[in-house]
């Protein structure tokens, strides 16, 4: 390959691959947006209106909205404070300062520099500031009402458009900032896989440190690296999956197991949880030590009795109020694994979200096993004591 081949090949920008399926959707996400905003516009303004309906930005706009989502440039402050600031101050320059080649020099600056300080920067908008200034009479005798119509109007109608498709069609829109996980065992630490290893300080500290826009928030970069770190666990771990070290003898019961047989279980087999199954629905449910905890008590006897909250709990569920089943105290809500799940993806959740137990499912929601907290470190360990020192690592020890 030539020099100027390969500077010509090194130009192209290093955009992370997409499926065909994604770039359909962004598509005609993006079709679906111009088209609604156009349209909507021209109803509620009238199409004699002197002003444009769809202003040019909408397009750029659109790309960020539908091709990129979870981009901070791409959020609703973002577009709607963008534009607005950048609207204001293209109108402004444009009545004060006579040379529009000038004004619009200076509008376009002084936008990004509002945009930055306000935490709305959206790249769309610096065109929204220039079409302010050299939009032509029209846009000049609007003055301010440019603002709101088609500005304010636009950005609002399409940005509709993208809540509700990028949901619709399984992206998460707009991209909140996640709330710090909180320890499941309420105590001030961080969560187990927060104490070692990248942390989300390291990553701010970076990017501070690196003091340009990067076009993706800190806390998606923080999932993909830890996705990569997963990733990267599973390959060098030789994939074991949840089907090499789940038990398969896994004692069960169903709803309608009275509690009194449900403990009995437990205290026989000397485990801390029943997964709940149906013959029909399959996994319903799990009940563990810690539901039996929190409905019950110790009376004077030593021997549970269900509290006060537990029985408002069930009175409120139309039972009266005597737990008798398993189904009046289990967790309906249960995260299962499927036989071919690696078992580095079991880590974060049972060792930040104080998950004791993950039941292992086939395609039909019927349990076939279950791992432990046990199973898990035993199986790292086991990979970890057959793979044996790396290549590189010092196989000596100090001398005493």
């Amino acid at each position: 390959m030539t020099k100027p081949s390969e500077f010509l090949k090194r130009l192209r920008p290093a955009i992370a691959p997409v499926s065909g399926t994604e770039r359909c959707r962004a598509a005609f996400g993006a079709l679906l947006g111009i088209l609604l905003t156009g349209f909507v516009s021209t109803f509620a303004l009238g199409a004699s209106a002197s002003l444009p309906l769809l202003i040019a930005p909408m397009g750029a706009s659109a790309v960020l909205l539908f091709a990129a989502p979870s981009s901070p440039l791409a959020q609703p402050w973002s577009i709607v404070g963008g534009n607005t600031v950048a609207a204001v101050i293209g109108i402004t320059c444009a009545l004060l300062i006579k040379d529009p080649i000038v004004a619009a020099a200076i509008a376009v600056s002084l936008a990004i520099g509002a945009m930055m300080m306000l935490g709305c920067l959206h790249p769309p908008s610096g065109a929204v500031a220039l079409t302010a200034v050299l939009g032509g009479p029209p846009v000049h005798e609007a003055g301010y009402w440019f603002v709101l119509t088609p500005v304010g109007i636009n950005s609002f109608l399409i940005l509709a458009v993208a809540i509700a498709f990028n949901n619709l069609t399984g992206r998460r829109y707009p991209h909140f900032t996640p709330a710090t996980a909180a320890n499941p065992h309420k105590t001030a630490d961080p969560a187990p896989t927060r104490r070692v290893g990248t942390i989300p300080e390291d990553l701010e500290a970076v990017l501070a440190q690196y003091d340009e826009i990067v076009d993706v928030s800190p806390d998606v970069l923080d999932d993909l690296l830890h996705q990569a770190q997963i990733r990267a666990y599973t390959r060098r771990s030789g994939e074991i999956s949840c089907a090499e070290v789940m038990s398969r003898d896994v004692a069960n019961v169903s709803p309608e197991t009275s509690l009194r047989d449900a403990w009995q279980l437990l205290l026989q087999h000397h485990i801390k949880a029943l997964p709940v199954v149906t013959a029909h629905d399959g996994l319903v449910g799990i009940v563990t030590q810690t539901d039996f905890m929190h409905n019950a008590v110790l009376n004077n006897n030593g021997q549970l009795r269900f509290g006060f909250a537990g029985k408002v709990r069930l009175a409120l569920g139309g039972r009266n109020g005597k737990p008798r089943f398993v189904a009046d105290i289990m967790t309906r809500r249960v995260q299962s694994a499927a036989p071919e799940t690696m078992i580095a993806k079991l880590v974060p959740p049972m060792a930040d979200m104080g998950l004791h137990h993950m039941p292992v499912v086939d395609r039909n929601n019927r349990v076939i096993g279950i791992v432990t907290q046990s199973d898990l470190i035993a199986a790292l360990f086991q990979r970890a004591a057959t793979d044996g020192p790396s290549m590189g690592e010092d196989r000596t020890t100090d001398a005493a």
